[in-house]
């Protein structure tokens, strides 16, 4: 299986880029922020032709985008709520997901809504009537029925198989549908870092933007303190949440989403997501989703959030109360907070309207000019990072005069996409990694790095190599997903420091 070195990413390539760039800082595109969208546009503009520099203060994937639902949604709630246009382009960005883009990192994921005694008739066919119009919205994005199938309505038996967990008492079935599930977040982001690197973008995690105008940037090196000031003929602010400090003129109204993390085996190892309507609500569900490394992640909350924007956001006990207790209604045996292993949340880039709850702002993206001249891309959400980023780029062309080709991403696959691995591989490497596996399992022991845990000493490996990890919080919270449980990562340092030193 063949290596392609021009998308990896390491410290030595780190270190010559930063040097090659003070010699000559002049670009067409700088994009800041190393999130989804951050990724997404400077893949999105180097793939057009344009000499583009992503920088990023911490690392890829290290904010909101890490701490999604992992699900490439298709825009079920958005129809529900009347916005059409988003729902169509969130089912239209779904399918190039799975299709074109990553469909080794994508995958059909049945979401089973079970008919106890507390789903009435009309929640029954109001939620049917939903699902139908999530299929006609597949039928209208042309994503083949073989990559997502139809919904149906299951019998209990069937429903109980798929959610082993679920009350058996008075279950009448269940209703059936599917929408896309990542296998990791933070996967996805590092794998377009790679394949815009690529392209030859320039890649620069631990790397802040300072004095930001719209056509030069003072940019720091993090590790060592030195700075450089960069010219660019374009500057994008992606940078989520923090899109206001880049930009004064950008108002957001960030919202909390909250999910609980717990041993699939509790669950009985579900195989579809146990969708369970929020008491009250009549748009609204908890879900529990069936993940990766013997996971389940139970999300989410929408609360809203004031003052200053932390690095790392915590859950409040109030959300981990409504998750449990919310699920808690279709288990036959509840959970308490004793059975949780851990707990992320994640901060929407809501934009700030003025009025009405945080649940109900648009989730619409928004390219924005500020007085200064740089072109900001805020709001929207992960499965529509695509289209965010080719509206950002084109408002980066128009805003710097820019000559560039047209815009190939709808047909762009990312490094691994293309699915052929050998049989004989590991198939959570395959899941992980797609065609890529070969390589992650030329570069090291494929040995567990601890007991339980489902990731190879050759992934921590590769992550050094290939993926720009610079330290154990990059290989640990990052590039896997060993750090969502803390004794699960108290148990792998060793190896993730061991990895770092090349040993």
């Amino acid at each position: 299986m063949q290596d392609h070195p021009q998308s990896a990413l390491s410290a030595d390539r780190r270190r010559r880029e930063l040097v090659d760039l003070g010699d000559s800082a002049d670009v067409d595109v700088l994009v800041i922020g190393g999130g989804i969208t951050g990724v997404g546009t400077a893949l999105d503009a180097a793939s057009r032709g344009l000499r583009t520099v992503l920088v990023d203060k911490h690392d890829l994937a290290f904010g909101t985008s890490r701490w999604s639902s992992k699900l490439a949604h298709g825009g079920l709630r958005y129809l529900a709520s009347g916005n059409v246009g988003i729902a169509r382009e969130s089912a239209v960005e779904r399918g190039i997901l799975m299709t074109r883009t990553a469909p080794h990192l994508v995958r059909a994921l049945p979401q089973l809504v079970p008919l106890l005694p507390s789903v009435g008739r009309f929640a029954n066919a109001l939620v049917r009537t939903g699902f139908l119009a999530g299929d006609a919205l597949r039928v209208t994005a042309r994503t083949p029925a073989s990559v997502l199938p139809r919904s149906r309505r299951v019998d209990a038996e069937k429903a109980a198989r798929l959610a082993p967990a679920v009350r058996r008492e008075g279950l009448r079935g269940g209703l059936l549908a599917y929408d896309g599930q990542l296998i990791d977040d933070a996967r996805l982001v590092v794998a377009l870092a790679r394949t815009a690197a690529a392209h030859s973008a320039t890649i620069l995690t631990r790397v802040g933007a300072y004095d930001v105008t719209g056509d030069s940037a003072r940019l720091r090196d993090e590790l060592t303190g030195e700075e450089l000031t960069i010219r660019a003929r374009a500057v994008v602010n992606a940078a989520g949440v923090w899109a206001g400090q880049v930009d004064p003129d950008i108002r957001l109204k960030p919202s909390r989403g909250t999910h609980l993390v717990l041993p699939a085996e509790l669950l009985g190892n579900p195989t579809a997501a146990l969708t369970v309507p929020i008491p009250g609500e009549t748009n609204r569900f908890v879900f529990a989703l069936p993940a990766q490394l013997g996971r389940v992640y139970l999300g989410l909350t929408d609360e809203a959030v004031d003052g200053a924007i932390p690095d790392v956001p915590v859950a409040s006990d109030g959300e981990v109360d409504f998750l449990l207790d919310t699920v808690n209604t279709a288990l036959a045996t509840p959970l308490s907070r004793s059975d949780v292993l851990g707990t992320f949340a994640g901060l929407r880039p809501l934009l700030d309207s003025g009025e009405g709850k945080t649940s109900d702002l648009s989730r619409n993206h928004a390219v924005l000019r500020s007085s200064n001249g740089v072109v900001s891309v805020v709001g929207g959400k992960l499965t529509t990072y695509r289209k965010m980023a080719q509206d950002a780029v084109d408002a980066a062309i128009a805003a710097g005069e820019l000559t560039a080709r047209a815009c190939v991403t709808t047909n762009l696959p990312a490094v691994g996409a293309d699915r052929t691995a050998p049989r004989s591989l590991p198939p959570s490497l395959v899941a992980r990694y797609g065609s890529e596996a070969g390589i992650v399992a030329d570069a090291g022991d494929l040995t567990p790095i601890a007991d339980g845990i489902d990731v190879t000493h050759a992934e921590l490996a590769f992550a050094v190599s290939h993926e720009g990890a610079l330290d154990v919080d990059d290989l640990l919270d990052r590039r896997t997903r060993i750090g969502l449980v803390p004794g699960d990562r108290e148990r792998a340092l060793p190896a993730a420091e061991r990895a770092l030193n090349g040993s």
